[in-house]
């Protein structure tokens, strides 16, 4: 004869009498559960990395437009500017130096500063000189090479020991305008031979050279 499994009657089923038991319920059958990954949906995860492509070239163009807008790269041709600035040399170029920016200026220019500048009679050309006279001040060189700001004696430590030749002369430099010339005092085109460089003409003041290695660092300003 069959009996039935044992059951344990459910407080749900009214009028029914819970009665003790001496035996253990019995526990359910364990289920196994098995949870299978989603597959893997390509299409969301290109969205990310494009994004992450295209922030990373913004970054990128931002930043060259940022370091391009304040700076300028040159290399030195000429000897003009020994025994400081040597044929080959690179140079980094401060704009910002003498940067007018809404109206705050940044800077002005220097005595003794070295400057970047397009070439007033062909401003395709770029030329690399030392500010010696500023706006307003009387500049004299005696046959000895020797110059004079306003009747003072002018001390140059950077220079070579070599003879400067026999360009003497007094200019007046006008407001706006600076007398600027090479540190190789007989191999330089400068103001003593086409005549002031205005202003608006200055690219920027010689900031780091960065070529040969030898060559590395802040390029000094001298002060008088």
């Amino acid at each position: 004869m069959d009996y039935p499994d044992r059951i344990t009657p459910s407080s749900d089923m009214p009028g029914e009498p819970l009665y003790p038991s001496d035996e253990p319920a019995l526990a359910p059958a364990a289920t196994d559960e098995i949870i299978e990954e989603p597959a893997e949906q390509t299409g969301s995860k290109i969205g990310p990395i494009l994004y992450e492509i295209v922030e990373t070239l913004l970054l990128a163009v931002v930043i060259w437009l940022a370091v391009n807008f304040t700076t300028a790269r040159y290399v030195v041709e000429g000897q003009s500017m020994e025994p400081n600035l040597h044929t080959g040399q690179f140079l980094i170029v401060s704009r910002l130096a003498y940067m007018n920016i809404a109206g705050v200026s940044l800077g002005e220019p220097l005595r003794g500063d070295i400057i970047v500048f397009d070439f007033p009679n062909n401003p395709s050309d770029d030329y690399v000189k030392r500010i010696i006279g500023l706006p307003g001040e009387t500049v004299m060189i005696d046959q000895d090479g020797n110059i004079f700001v306003d009747g003072q004696l002018l001390v140059e430590p950077y220079l070579s020991s070599e003879p400067y030749g026999n360009r003497i002369g007094t200019w007046e430099v006008p407001e706006g305008s600076y007398f600027v010339v090479g540190d190789n005092r007989n191999h330089s085109s400068d103001s003593r031979s086409w005549g002031m460089l205005a202003a608006k003409y200055i690219v920027g003041k010689a900031w780091i050279s960065y070529w040969p290695p030898q060559n590395w660092g802040i390029i000094p300003h001298y002060e008088y």
